[in-house]
């Protein structure tokens, strides 16, 4: 077992044996931790919207490491989301009525439940602002206790259901929505060396936001870090990131070019997710994605 790696969790400073439960309904999944009132992890899977996961808590349950733009500065950009800017011409990214693609989740599915992890898959089918399906999305899910710090993993799956062109645009695919505030002094590096908005359209096998998270002021350390890995497999690996001025950060294919995905035809992309408390730890990201790329 690794120093990163423990048989206990740590809320309010104190020791607690490790254990997940999970809640779930047809539209909601809820993961709770050995010592907290509050879920750590919150999968929605709102009929006719888009699935999200927010919120997301630092592992010692103090603070959210995502945020719902809901009514703030990016209205569609919700915890830890996907969407895409140009399919066949059709945005899924905003959700402006009649303007905007569809999201269409089915009930959720968890397959995996143990002290340790859970796992839970989201199908969805993305349609036309006039109700045409064209896309089936599947979002594989598998959460990961480590004890000091939350492992995510996402194995995430399009299907023609019509023939499509996936245009080239600066920003798309998996996107995390941190709680940003301007003078908090948050920034994000990446796997080259590269910094905040140099970090925007660069190819990468990571990327890694660091900032102090609200509500953790009286905590020993107000920092926490969320890493966002590359697989070697995937298409356009190493991928160009997106970065925006209030550090959203994607790996976004999207900005390599245009593709093509016929009728029938799938295209899968794996990536994971590090959550620390802590400032990021280059060396500690550096293992962590080894071990992905070997999987």
């Amino acid at each position: 077992m690794s120093q990163y790696q423990s048989d206990k969790n740590i809320v309010g400073g104190q020791e607690q044996p490790l254990g997940l439960r999970a809640e779930c309904t047809d539209r909601r999944l809820r993961i709770f931790r050995t010592g907290l009132k509050s879920p750590v992890l919150t999968q929605h899977a709102r009929r006719d919207w888009r699935p999200f996961i927010h919120p997301i808590l630092a592992p010692d349950g103090v603070g959210e490491l995502t945020e719902d733009g809901a009514g703030g500065h990016h209205d569609w950009q919700h915890g830890l989301f996907i969407g895409l800017n140009d399919v066949n011409g059709v945005r899924f990214w905003m959700e402006e009525d009649g303007v905007d693609g569809t999201f269409h989740p089915k009930p959720l599915l968890v397959q995996i439940h143990d002290e340790r992890s859970v796992g839970w898959t989201v199908n969805s089918e993305w349609r036309s602002p006039s109700g045409v399906p064209m896309v089936a999305e599947t979002q594989k899910w598998l959460f990961r206790d480590e004890g000091t710090e939350f492992i995510l993993d996402l194995s995430w799956t399009l299907r023609g259901l019509i023939d499509l062109v996936f245009g080239q645009y600066a920003y798309g695919g998996l996107y995390l929505r941190s709680p940003y505030r301007s003078d908090s002094g948050a920034r994000v590096l990446n796997s080259e060396g590269a910094s905040n908005l140099d970090v925007d359209g660069q190819r990468a096998r990571w990327a890694v936001v660091e900032q102090p998270i609200p509500g953790r002021e009286q905590c020993r350390g107000a920092v926490c870090s969320v890493a966002m890995l590359d697989h070697p497999a995937n298409p356009e690996y190493p991928v160009p990131w997106r970065v925006d001025r209030h550090v959203g950060v994607a790996p976004s294919r999207c900005i390599a070019g245009a593709w093509r995905l016929g009728r029938g035809e799938s295209t899968l992309c794996r990536y994971r997710l590090l959550f620390r408390c802590g400032k990021a730890d280059r060396e500690r990201i550096e293992a962590v994605w080894r071990t992905f790329a070997g999987a």
